[in-house]
């Protein structure tokens, strides 16, 4: 008997949101050890917009921004607390992170940080 595929949560579910949080805060911190530049807002919305696309999901462009935001807010906060190889780590296990088929305790506590912000927005 095959396996059955698990429903793919709505994009404003929590889950979900917290998700693209964390996936975008991963791109930010990649983009910015790598190049030294952050992602703009509508940058950061445009990315979450592919990624829902893909799922043929989707969210208004002030939930995207707004989303992006938060993400943007974490990343420059993850940044200045750590030292470079600190932040470099970080950005690398988080990526790691994006394959369900990895498991990390920094990137679940990253995950709770998301899902904390959501909470607390």
């Amino acid at each position: 008997m095959p396996a059955q595929a698990r429903p793919t949560p709505p994009a404003d579910s929590r889950g979900t949101r917290a998700a693209l949080i964390f996936a975008l805060t991963a791109e930010r911190l990649t983009i910015f050890y790598e190049h030294g530049q952050w992602l703009t807002e509508a940058q950061g919305a445009s990315f979450i917009a592919d990624w829902l696309r893909r799922s043929e999901r989707s969210l208004s462009l002030a939930d995207r921004r707004h989303l992006s935001a938060l993400s943007d807010g974490l990343a420059r906060q993850i940044a200045g607390s750590l030292s470079r190889e600190a932040g470099l780590y970080t950005a690398h296990e988080m990526m790691e992170a994006l394959d369900p088929n990895h498991d990390s305790e920094l990137a679940r506590s990253m995950m709770d940080e998301c899902a904390r912000l959501l909470d607390a927005d």
